[in-house]
This record gives C-alpha cells, structure tokens and sequence, in this order.
C-alpha cells in the first residue's frame, strides 16, 4: 500500500465541484442511460459517454463504486504476490481513471490511461490534477480505439475495468488477448457483479490461463470454475461511501451502497491465491458462522465456525465476504 496517499478523500474532493452548472435533469436523464448500459449487454462500436454532460454523470454516478471495486480486487493481487511491485501500468477503457486511482494508492506507478472518448480522458485529467496526489498528477491520458485494433506496449500491470461489457464478443476476445500479450507482470479484470459479467470473467479467465498466466485471485486454484454454468454466478461486494453529490446523482438516502462486481487478476509466475476464498456473506447464528467457500480442491464447501473453535471462531465473525480463509496469522 503507497502509505502516503489518501486517495479516497482526494477522489472525493475532486468530484465535489463537477457537476456544478449542469442542470439536474439532464444529470438525471444521463445517469439512467448509463444505468441501462452498466446493467445491460450492450455491444458497440462507438464511445458510451458522448459529452462532457456524459461524462459528469458517469464520474459522479460510477467513479466511486469503481473504484472502491478495482480497489478490493488490487488487495486481492496484493495478498497473492505480495514482493510484486509494479512500476507501470496501462489502464485500458480507463475514462476518467477510476481504476488508476485505485492503482495509485496501492502503488507509485507509471500509468496511462486509454480510451475513445476524448471527453471522458479530459475530465480524468481534470479530477487527476485537483487530487493533489503526485502520482495522479503525471498520469498520461491518451486517445486511443478500445477494440480488436489496440495496440498495447509492454507494462507490468494492465486494469480492465467495466470495459468488456461495452464491446462486441470479437473486440473482447482481442483485447484480452492483446492484455494477455503486452503484461509482464498481471492482468486485472473487473466487471458487474451479474451472471452476464460473471461469464465475461470467466471467458477472459480462461484466456489468460491458456496464455501461460496464474490466477492469483479471487480463485484459490488455475482449474476450471466449480459452478455449474447456468446455476449460480461468483461475484464480491466492495461498500461504497456516498457523498452528497453522490447521493444527489442517483436519488437516495443512505450514507453507503454496495457494489457488487466479479473480477480475476492473474499473474505471470507464481502467486500465493487464498487458502480458500469466501463467496458468500458469511451467515452468523448464535454460537456458529457459516461460511461459503471455494476451495483449492476446485469445488464449493460450507464450513461451520463455532465457539468450540476458539480464536477461528472470532476470526469468522469478524470475515467478510471475498475474504481468504482461514486468515493470515
């Protein structure tokens, strides 16, 4: 963790004067158009946010829970190869670089940003500049057309973060392709928390395995996935503190939401995965705690936690889903 960076208050600050001067109605309309494509299945061959309007909404909307999303999966690579430090770092799809500011708090880093919306690349360079954060500060921000086309250079870490969903079945295929063939050290690829995103995970998944890489996470094993296509769908939630503009944005009261999202994060060389891999909101009963797990032996276990287990019992109280069990000592 770069010890020196407090990116969540900065990320928070920068956001807080961007939508000022745009009506709320039209914040409102661009918001639920952008709703409609996160949670749908949209293929196109064109840039979703269109103007600087799009591109507000989306940053007030989305940038927080992205963050807070690519942010867990990173703590998840870190657990896994915790001597890898990467130097730079390529965020592909990246608009208003939700991801590199995630990058950047675990991380000093290289990074460049990429994308087709030349909008969306000049407000990131915007929110960057006001952070106040060295490392966002001297990101690069580059134009560039995210499909079968792109041309990647080398870099140690490349971050995929709700990109997949916006492409065609082809461009996907070839961009994870292209992310498999320009890192030198990991892929990291977020998603929706949904089974279309899910089986968008699991199809890049299984690319980056056949292209020689290890699954570091959330996976405690390379195998194929234990669940039975079609029944079920693996999936992690990141809590989300939702400020007043944040709230304004998307019409509600509380002070926090959930984000559900899927992601893998895989690795060229060896990796420490998790022991097992919590996939389900442990249920706490009185005097046990149930866990959901995937296990090494490539299959889904529930394990009851009770007193009698002493210390691993109040370690199990306190798990959260997505954590590695049992936990480091």
């Amino acid at each position: 963790m770069n010890e020196n960076v407090r990116v969540p208050e900065a990320l928070r600050s920068s956001l807080a004067g961007l939508l000022d001067g745009l009506p709320p109605s039209q914040a409102a309309q661009a918001v639920e158009r952008l709703i409609a494509t996160y949670r749908g299945a949209t293929q196109t061959h064109a840039p979703v946010l269109r103007d600087r309007s799009d591109v507000a909404a989306y940053a007030a909307y989305r940038m927080p829970a992205t963050f807070e999303a690519v942010r867990s999966a990173l703590g998840a690579l870190q657990d896994a190869v915790p001597q890898w430090t990467p130097a730079t770092h390529t965020d592909v799809g990246g608009g208003t670089g939700a991801a590199s500011w995630a990058v950047a708090e675990a991380w000093d880093t290289a990074t460049t940003v990429l994308d087709w919306a030349e909008p969306a690349l000049a407000v990131g360079r915007e929110l960057a500049a006001a952070s106040g954060v060295e490392g966002l500060g001297a990101i690069r921000w580059e134009l560039a057309r995210i499909g079968s086309a792109l041309k990647l250079a080398a870099t140690d870490l490349i971050t995929v973060s709700y990109v997949l969903n916006e492409l065609t079945a082809e461009d996907r295929t070839a961009l994870v392709d292209a992310a498999a063939s320009a890192a030198t050290g990991a892929v990291v690829i977020v998603e929706p928390g949904t089974p279309d995103g899910y089986a968008r995970i699991i199809e890049a998944r299984d690319r980056l395995i056949a292209a020689g890489f290890t699954v570091a996470a959330p996976c405690p094993h390379s195998a194929t996935c234990p669940i039975e296509p079609g029944t079920d769908w693996c999936h992690f939630s990141a809590r989300v503190s939702r400020s007043s503009l944040h709230r304004q944005v998307k019409g509600g009261s509380l002070a926090y939401e959930d984000e559900k999202f899927s992601y893998v994060a895989a690795v060229r060389g060896p990796a420490e995965p998790a022991g097992n891999r919590i996939v389900r909101r442990p249920q706490i009963r009185k005097g046990q705690v149930l866990l959901e797990l995937c296990t090494p032996q490539e299959e889904l276990r529930r394990e009851t936690v009770s007193k009698r287990h002493g210390p691993l019992y109040r370690a199990a109280r306190d798990a959260e889903w997505g954590d590695a069990w049992p936990p480091a000592e």
